[in-house]
């Protein structure tokens, strides 16, 4: 069961109305990401990162049956007594389930079935939710928190589907497109506007505190708030772009150990990387695979799918390094990005967009959206941080090793899931997410 003595208390309760309209609308993003696949899309998984939609469509719904319908409807009948086991994630207080790998083998139950369980479940959250809203009373802080956490959890899912629907579709032959090109289509490379130079912005060192203060909602582990010593470094404006990128390649970059850590070299020898994940070469002009198809390199675009070593590889080619947490969210904290200047899930673009050309090089722009930004920080418990009892000590603590914390957002997190003290975290080596690298120094 899940426990919320951890969970922040939210800005203001919200009426029983209120959270009715927010988790349709979050429902229906989720279905609406999934309306473009084919049934056959949905039960592909390809590498072990990439989850199946169709088993993202029934976990996200496990969750609010498992934990709201099951612990706050009196005599409720679960949808089906085995989807606990087929769609459990990691949740070991929860009871066994099919292992991660193995979530593509599931072409049974069909995806008729799972639209099927989440009309069920969506008919009884909103019956429940109609119900405690006909007595008047206020929604109970307890409640509400745990609510929230769930249509958190599935903005999470929403971003790994935009993700996974990519990749899947990058592993067919047909190369397809999931949604038709936008006008006007990207520009060739080569092409397009001048890009804003890139310019270096000072921060004084000294005392910040960072994490997670007030009201609203946060994820634990963007919680205790301390104090952090900092020397005086420099952020770029902008992030690094596919032009940017470019250069590295042509300099011999995947060529040269010197500019990579020892893992990573190896890593890159052994499976061949000579480019960014989804970029391929054709009559001496590179494109990317993107959610509409084999598209031209945009060079004036955010470099995106790279992994942790090689942003650390271009960043010391570069002459710089990556930024730390603390130093990335001290600079969000001075620069105060806009949600509204980002590229996030609702644009539909699928893809971090050009900065515009006459962007203010003495402001710090692309902060929130575009792509998640890697940082040379370890994913660690914050000082004071206690993992919850039970299944929510599940969520984040027990992945506090062997990886890095990313910041920022990118163009496939809901635009209402971001804040600046939100704390991504993968491998090293992941790619298939839409990361990216801003350098400091």
């Amino acid at each position: 069961m899940l426990t919320s003595q951890l969970l922040p208390p939210l800005e203001a309760i919200p009426k029983f109305t209120a959270l009715r309209q927010r988790y349709q609308a979050v429902r229906d993003q989720t279905a609406d990401l999934c309306r473009p696949l084919l049934p056959e899309d949905t039960v592909v998984q390809p590498i072990i990162d990439v989850s199946p939609p169709k088993w993202h469509l029934a976990h996200t719904t496990w969750f609010f049956e498992t934990f709201i319908l099951k612990d706050h409807q009196a005599d409720y009948q679960v949808f089906h007594p085995d989807y606990a086991f087929l769609f459990n994630s990691y949740y070991n207080s929860l009871g066994s389930r099919v292992n991660r790998a193995d979530r593509g083998t599931l072409s049974r139950p069909p995806l008729n079935d799972v639209y099927a369980y989440r009309a069920y479940v969506d008919e009884r959250i909103v019956h429940l939710l109609d119900t405690l809203g006909a007595t008047g009373s206020e929604v109970p802080a307890a409640f509400a928190g745990l609510f929230e956490l769930g249509l958190q959890h599935e903005q999470q899912h929403q971003e790994l589907l935009a993700a996974d629907i990519k990749y899947i579709l990058s592993t067919s032959p047909l190369a397809p497109a999931y949604l038709p090109a936008p006008a006007p289509a990207p520009a060739p490379a080569g092409s397009g506007p001048a890009l804003p130079p890139a310019t270096w912005l000072p921060i004084a060192g000294g005392n910040y505190r960072i994490g997670y203060e007030g009201p609203g909602f946060c994820f634990d582990n963007e919680q205790a708030p301390h104090e952090v010593y900092v020397a005086d470094f420099s952020l770029q404006n902008r992030l690094v772009t596919n032009a940017d990128y470019l250069q590295f390649m042509e300099a011999g970059g995947y060529r040269d150990f010197r500019y990579w850590l020892g893992e990573g070299w190896e890593l890159a020898q052994q499976a061949q990387w000579i480019a960014p994940l989804y970029w391929m070469q054709h009559a001496g002009a590179w494109y990317r695979f993107t959610h509409h198809g084999l598209q031209p390199l945009n060079l004036a675009a955010p470099v995106t799918h790279v992994s942790f070593y090689e942003a650390d590889a271009y960043a010391h080619w570069a002459g710089a390094r990556l930024p730390t947490e603390q130093e990335w969210e001290i600079a969000a904290r001075r620069f105060r990005p806009a949600v509204a200047a980002g590229t996030f899930l609702e644009s539909r673009a699928f893809d971090p967009q050009p900065l515009a050309p006459g962007a203010d090089p003495a402001q710090c722009h692309q902060l929130l959206g575009d792509v998640w930004e890697w940082t040379y920080s370890a994913y660690h418990p914050y000082p004071g941080y206690q993992r919850a009892a039970g299944a929510l000590g599940e969520y984040n603590g027990k992945f506090m090793l062997n990886q890095l914390v990313l910041r920022g957002g990118s163009c496939a997190t809901p635009a209402s899931h971001i804040r600046p003290t939100y704390r991504n975290f993968f491998h090293a080596d992941k790619r298939w997410q839409f990361t990216g690298i801003r350098l400091a120094r």
